[in-house]
């Protein structure tokens, strides 16, 4: 007789250990088989979404012995469907999702307090040992952050995601200085001249465009800082060339120049609603642990798998090799272990790092390619080809849309209620995009307000669900 899945509390509880333990900590390959399994029988036995894909794969808890056989569902899945694994009465966190390939299709991601505890906790380690590697226990800097607060952008995981680095490594000095109105810039300013005149090193952590956009005003002005040694700057977000073609090696050129810190003090971070860990580039750790320099990659952490898939036939590729990436991730517990994005890039290092190439988006047709201008701007690494999916999968992820259809006569439950009443909001970078040109863009002005109104409406929801940001 099959036993009893796990509780979430239960998952949780053997979960957490390995995250707090860090990146570097032993995670052996069978305990986190073990671990894996646990968590997909429980999310079979309670998330429906999950099981119509594990079915329709012909498989269940029973069937597979190894982590990569459960199956993984698409990004494109959390747009239309509530993807979760808890009932939504218990949430105390939300977000809309920001990773998706639709500019204007939102999706939402709901976490309880064991989900909440892991997201938490998993980025929590991982800016530590990538943004501050040389900060001894407890040690805060002032944080100069270029994103929305949780106040402006209240459902917005960006805004979430930096409060809680404000939090756990900023001294009481700390601000956000994304604006309604765009970037405060004299705040920014000032605050920067006060780095160099005490020398005090800051951190500068915001959203890839709201750099540029910076960047791009000191140019114009010949403005330049000259910031203490320990300066730091990590991105994140993405850049669709709203303010210029910037190459990622330009964007390091600029940091230089501009507030003279070198590249190795800057780190660019991939973080998606849809998977709980964000993935941050090597560069600042191995400058810090005085390894030789080399290409950028994004280390997988031990309570992680990231693998590439062929666009062809969606056949695991090996490491170099572009295609979708998936992520399986253990502190996805309340929703699903296993996602496939959008996400065009490879692995390396037998699969334990991988990069991003460009973001891909599902055309008419089946093809698959680039989003606007990421092939020539400052996406997370140079260009990205056009590919064309397996008519098969186009076709699979139409039927499955379809067999989620609401029948209208039904009376929707809480659950489905939250489904249909999904806002058109453009994605975070977009949003991000238009607060930084609202001052002089009455067309931006407008997308940003109604935008800004969405996020705040998502974090104020219906009676059943009341979340909160702690």
């Amino acid at each position: 007789m099959a036993q009893s899945p796990l509780t979430l509390d239960e998952l949780t509880a053997r979960i957490l250990p390995h995250i707090e333990a860090g990146v570097d900590a032993p995670f052996s390959e069978s305990d986190f088989n073990e671990l894996a399994l646990a968590e997909f029988a429980f999310q079979y036995a309670n998330n429906e979404i999950l099981r119509e894909f594990a079915q329709a794969k012909g498989v269940n808890p029973e069937t597979i012995g190894d982590w990569s056989e459960i199956p993984l569902v698409y990004n494109d899945v959390f747009k239309k469907t509530l993807v979760s694994s808890f009932p939504l009465e218990k949430t105390v966190m939300s977000c809309l999702t920001s990773g998706t390939t639709s500019l204007t299709q939102r999706g939402r991601i709901f976490r309880e307090e064991n989900g909440q505890k892991l997201v938490f906790t998993a980025n929590r380690v991982m800016t530590q040992h990538y943004v501050f590697p040389d900060f001894a226990d407890g040690a805060r800097c002032r944080i100069l952050i270029l994103a929305p607060s949780p106040d402006v952008a209240p459902s917005m995981g960006m805004a979430i995601g930096m409060e809680q680095t404000r939090r756990c490594f900023g001294t009481d000095d700390s601000i956000f200085l994304l604006k309604r109105s765009g970037i405060d810039v004299g705040k920014l300013i000032k605050a920067l001249r006060e780095s160099e005149e005490s020398g005090v090193p800051v951190a500068l952590i915001g959203a890839t465009s709201a750099f540029v956009y910076f960047f791009q005003a000191c140019r114009r002005d010949g403005m330049r800082f000259s910031l203490p040694q320990g300066s730091r700057v990590c991105d994140g977000g993405g850049y669709r060339g709203r303010f210029g073609v910037i190459t990622r090696d330009d964007y390091y050129d600029m940091v230089e120049d501009l507030l003279g810190i070198s590249a190795n003090f800057c780190v660019n971070t991939l973080g998606e609603a849809e998977t709980a860990t964000n993935l941050f580039d090597d560069a600042l750790s191995r400058h810090y642990q005085g390894k030789e320099e080399r290409v950028r990659l994004r280390p997988v952490p031990p309570w992680a798998r990231v693998r590439a898939f062929s666009t062809d036939d969606l056949a695991p590729l090996p490491d170099g090799e572009v295609g979708l990436l998936a992520h399986w991730d253990l502190a996805n517990a309340p929703t699903v272990l296993g996602v496939i994005t959008d996400n065009l890039g490879f692995t390396s290092d037998n699969g334990t790092a991988c990069e991003i190439v460009g973001r891909a988006r599902l055309d008419d047709g089946g093809k698959v390619s680039s989003l606007p201008d990421e092939e020539r701007t400052l996406g997370a690494m140079g260009d990205t080809p056009i590919f064309r999916m397996l008519e098969k999968y186009v076709n699979f992820t139409i039927d499955l849309k379809m067999h989620f259809a609401k029948d209208p006569n039904k009376t929707p439950s809480i659950r489905e209620e939250v489904e249909l009443d999904v806002e058109s909001v453009p994605s975070c970078p977009q949003v991000i995009d238009e607060m930084l040109s609202a001052s002089d863009d009455s067309d931006a002005a407008e997308l940003r307000d109604a935008s800004l109104e969405a996020f705040k409406k998502q974090a104020q929801e219906s009676p059943e669900i009341k979340p909160n940001f702690p």
